[in-house]
């Protein structure tokens, strides 16, 4: 039997929250991956139908929920799915392919590999500590990731891990920051200052 209630709580960042059922009854637990793939991210007041199960604790929790009133996005879904892995991947084939054509700086196509491989870490590393109610890695840490290179490396961690990539406030930051980070390198490219620091880093690579 299919419940409509109400969003009564929502905790964005750890993804679970409170339904209550219309004309009063016991509160539900509902866990984002109760939603539909490709659903909306639920917030507090939202209207939606469920499905009351209780879980090998006897507790309450929504199953099956949809948003009442709104269509599946899946097909939507299914199609954009893997869209982030696969121009984070281009990105960083293009950088190589750059460095190996003599087009790119070593050093340019060594931090994006090596930040990128950070970003991955650090996302993986948050995702684990939102399922677990651990300590998170801040936002601000992730988005700094990002604008020094690492923002290829995010996109694919959003794809693998599911994390992030439905956030519509930290998606508007974390695109400020690659459009940042592609203009820094586009000014460091064309001013010369790229081929002076790959000098130097092999220098400093040969001395060492």
């Amino acid at each position: 039997m299919r419940y409509v209630g109400r969003i009564i709580e929502w905790n964005d960042d750890r993804g679970f929250g409170f339904v209550t059922p219309n004309g009063g009854g016991d509160r539900a637990f509902v866990h984002i991956k109760a939603f539909g793939r490709g659903s909306n991210r639920p917030v507090a007041g939202t209207l939606v139908s469920y499905e009351p199960v209780k879980d090998e604790k006897g507790r309450l929790n929504a199953s099956g929920v949809r948003f009442v009133g709104q269509q599946p996005r899946n097909e939507f879904a299914r199609g954009r799915k893997g869209t982030r892995t696969t121009i984070g991947i281009v990105i960083l084939l293009a950088l190589v392919l750059g460095w190996l054509v003599g087009k790119i700086p070593v050093v340019v196509a060594l931090a994006y590999s090596v930040m990128s491989v950070a970003a991955i870490m650090l996302y993986g590393i948050d995702k684990s500590a939102a399922r677990n109610d651990r300590q998170r890695t801040p936002e601000n840490t992730l988005h700094l990731v990002g604008l020094i290179a690492g923002w290829p490396g995010a996109l694919i961690a959003q794809d693998l891990f599911r994390h992030k990539s439905r956030k519509t406030q930290f998606q508007a930051v974390f695109w400020t920051t690659v459009v940042l980070n592609c203009a820094g390198l586009a000014w460091l490219l064309a001013s010369g200052n790229a081929d002076v620091l790959d000098r130097v880093f092999l220098e400093f690579t040969t001395r060492g």
